[in-house]
């Protein structure tokens, strides 16, 4: 979706995707928005309540089973297990991709691993997809005039130009382009508290085999998990920058992340978006 910033001005019924690494802003800046007039659709929510909802539930089953406590209580149906996946608490979904390594350390197979990675990649795809009917009962059901999509930090790996192409037509995609400045200050937060990942399957490959080669393991087996995280971590940071970039060339447009900080009002934002629409 393209438009002058005076059109984006004059829109009544504003629609936007929100696209960015993690820690970038993006959910930050969403929730500056006024709840009363925009509507807040979290991908990664979406992913988590919807689409991976059965298989996170089944991974927290597994290990309760390993409990002999928890295990007699749930072969009787005394108990039941629920997840409380909210906006601002997305664990579960990060837990049940889990981290590639020894098993003995919390770690998964490399196929259990990629097994998850699969589900999770097809998760986004359809939470993606989904925008277009929230949208729609974003404004018929609740009254919502506006919409604001914050979409998930591996948006850009997808390699789905039908999602992207479904998000261009009902939504104006703002990319959140972190500056130079700011991006040790990202890697060297994720390297002191390593969290899961996704990663695409030829990415996981070239650097799962590097980074064996480099340490001397025979195989994920035998690897610590933080510390192919750790690792790992700056060369996917490195490697998705130039896929945002190219997403909001061909469909969008680029905002930078000091800027996104200084946004305190509706109106703040308003001017941010329309500033690089002029651009």
């Amino acid at each position: 979706m393209k438009m002058s910033s005076q059109e984006f001005l004059d829109w009544k019924s504003k629609r936007i995707t929100l696209l960015a690494m993690s820690g970038a802003g993006k959910t930050t800046l969403a929730n500056k928005l006024p709840k009363a007039n925009w509507y807040h659709y979290s991908g990664d929510y979406r992913i988590g309540t919807k689409y991976l909802e059965e298989p996170i539930l089944d991974n927290i089953k597994r290990q309760a089973m390993l409990i002999p406590f928890l295990r007699e209580l749930l072969l009787s149906d005394s108990i039941c297990i629920s997840n409380k996946i909210t906006v601002d608490n997305l664990t579960p979904v990060s837990s049940f991709l889990g981290k590639l390594g020894n098993p003995e350390l919390g770690g998964l197979s490399l196929a259990e691993f990629k097994r998850r990675q699969k589900l999770h990649h097809l998760a986004e795809i359809a939470a993606m997809s989904d925008v277009p009917d929230f949208i729609h009962k974003a404004e018929d059901i609740y009254g919502y005039h506006h919409f604001i999509n914050d979409a998930g930090g591996s948006v850009c790996e997808l390699d789905c130009s039908v999602t992207l192409e479904t998000l261009a037509q009902n939504t104006l995609i703002i990319y959140i382009k972190i500056p130079p400045a700011m991006e040790q200050t990202i890697i060297e937060r994720a390297k002191s508290d390593p969290k899961p990942l996704y990663y695409r399957e030829a990415f996981l490959d070239e650097k799962l085999a590097e980074f064996l080669q480099l340490n001397n393991y025979a195989s994920t087996d035998v690897m610590p998990p933080d510390e192919f995280v750790t690792w790992v971590f700056p060369e996917l940071f490195k490697s998705r920058l130039p896929r945002y970039q190219a997403i909001a060339d061909q469909y969008g447009f680029t905002v930078d992340a000091t800027d996104v900080a200084t946004v305190k009002t509706e109106d703040d934002f308003n001017q941010l978006i329309a500033s690089a629409l002029e651009t």
